[in-house]
């Protein structure tokens, strides 16, 4: 009987592991170096979801602790994607002035954040909506930065690119939002501008829709095995509501919510 080797929660044989070992030392030289990839060579691309998990939790180890989790969906009724968020990207209030460490791409995306203010741990009966909703302290308006290991990610392999963090590049948000429940999401709108230019605007435009809380409860429930449970700080980010928008180095991005207010950052 073949032994199997656990990655954050998936049996998969050794062979698998080494492969996405391997997939995650190229994926991190390139990012580290700026010297981005095409694609992965054929034999350490992922072939299904789970590898591409697997090669995320190496890449999330080795990119140091973690600070929350990024989730989200491409359409209200679709099964959610995520990823960890390490520290490794950077974490900041809005208005800092990020360093230019592995930065490349310079990517962009408005965001609805929640920071947990107690733990969620794995448990076998799932977590209702209102127990999530009432483990979150706070709600945020954010920016995710976005980074990647490719060349174009767009043209990369899909499964590569979940792998790749699902090009997490670090996480700015902004003040808290009191009574965040009673926003009628299906009215908020958001404008993204970098060095004063539009490059977004529109209203209830996240994939996923305006059910935030769908998606958090998943990676409370679902989420669990790779997670091993949502912790009291940790930061959820709840999928992009304008689309990626490049930056330079030196550009100020600014993304204002109609109601959930203004986050801003520097590169």
């Amino acid at each position: 009987m073949s032994t199997t080797t656990d990655v954050a929660g998936h049996r998969i044989p050794p062979i698998e592991n080494d492969r996405m070992r391997q997939a995650a030392e190229v994926l991190l030289r390139a990012r580290r170096e700026r010297m981005p990839i095409a694609e992965l060579p054929a034999n350490l691309q992922p072939h299904n979801l789970d590898e591409a998990y697997a090669l995320q939790d190496v890449m999330a180890e080795a990119c140091g602790p973690i600070g929350g989790w990024k989730v989200g969906a491409p359409s209200p009724d679709a099964t959610p994607l995520f990823s960890a968020m390490p520290y490794w990207g950077g974490y900041g209030p809005s208005g800092v002035q990020l360093v230019d460490h592995f930065r490349r791409l310079r990517g962009v995306e408005a965001e609805i954040a929640f920071c947990l203010g107690h733990d969620l741990p794995p448990r076998e009966k799932p977590y209702s909506r209102e127990e999530v909703a009432d483990a979150i302290a706070s709600a945020h308006p954010a920016i995710e930065l976005l980074e990647s290991a490719f060349l174009d990610p767009d043209k990369a392999a899909r499964l590569s690119v979940i792998g790749d963090l699902q090009m997490n590049g670090g996480f700015v948000h902004g003040p808290a939002l009191p009574d965040w429940q009673n926003v009628n999401l299906a009215e908020e709108s958001v404008t993204v501008t970098v060095d004063g230019a539009v490059r977004f605007n529109g209203t209830a435009s996240n994939s996923a829709g305006t059910d935030l809380l769908r998606l958090v409860t998943y990676l409370a429930n679902e989420g669990s095995y790779r997670t091993a449970g949502l912790h009291a700080g940790d930061w959820i980010t709840t999928g992009s509501w304008s689309g990626k928008a490049l930056a330079s180095l030196g550009s100020t991005v600014e993304a204002r919510f109609s109601t959930f207010g203004v986050v801003t950052l520097r590169f």
